[in-house]
């Protein structure tokens, strides 16, 4: 049976780092705390998964809106547009994304050792594979795929037939009884309803994934322990 599992990057391999990010932001002499950050996270991912579900904003527009509104929400003081557009410009030497999020990386290691073909799949800014590799986990991956160096992005069906292509699937039609596909993301637009899209299973992760309906084809994973759980359920893991 050939398996191939991907991950998406940012809240879901790694996640914001506040307090690097109240740091950077302070160089654009924007002052925030990083409890006040922490304490806005929530409404400005809603924010940003309404956006991506709207379908009207690329990915750069759409990291802008989560950072304006994460700043905003958390009551930070100064010239907030010029910040978030330095931030962006930044992302490729300085990715906020990059504390490691617990247990993930060795799951994604434990897929490896048992025959899956283990991939990062992410709308990323082009400097995911450096910063990846920068934090010390890129060897724990196949591929890394990121929307910027490839032309288009989740939920587009197209970055998931790119993932078949470089890892030796089939492309078109129903996948074979002897195939499986599984793409796990925080965000329920970008990650679960493009992999649906595109004939994959999908696992929602994240402290915000919450039962949707009872599609078999879509499982919700909460912490590492959970998704591992889930990765049995499918049978990407035994």
């Amino acid at each position: 049976m050939t398996t191939i599992v991907t991950f998406d990057a940012g809240q879901t391999l790694v996640e914001l780092d506040l307090d690097f990010l109240a740091r950077r932001v302070a160089m654009c002499a924007v002052v925030v705390e990083p409890a006040a950050l922490r304490a806005a996270e929530t409404a400005a991912w809603q924010h940003y998964d309404a956006l991506v579900g709207a379908g009207r904003l690329d990915h750069p527009a759409l990291w802008r809106a989560l950072m304006a509104q994460l700043l905003t929400g958390a009551g930070a003081r100064g010239d907030l547009p010029a910040a978030v557009d330095w931030l962006y410009t930044q992302q490729p030497v300085a990715n906020l994304f990059r504390r490691p999020i617990d247990g993930m990386v060795e799951l994604a290691r434990e897929l490896a050792g048992q025959g899956a073909r283990v991939a990062v799949l992410s709308n990323s800014e082009g400097g995911l594979a450096a910063l990846l590799g920068e934090i010390g986990i890129a060897d724990a991956f196949e591929r890394i795929i990121d929307s910027a160096r490839v032309g288009f992005a989740k939920p587009d069906r197209r970055i998931f037939e790119l993932v078949d292509r470089e890892l030796g699937g089939e492309l078109g039609g129903e996948l074979g009884s002897g195939e499986l596909r599984v793409h796990i993301g925080d965000s329920w637009a970008a990650d679960v309803r493009g992999a649906l899209d595109a004939g994959w299973r999908a696992i929602w992760f994240g402290r915000h994934a919450r039962p949707v309906g009872d599609d078999p084809r879509v499982a919700i994973a909460r912490d590492a322990r959970e998704l591992r759980a889930a990765l049995v359920h499918f049978g990407a893991l035994s």
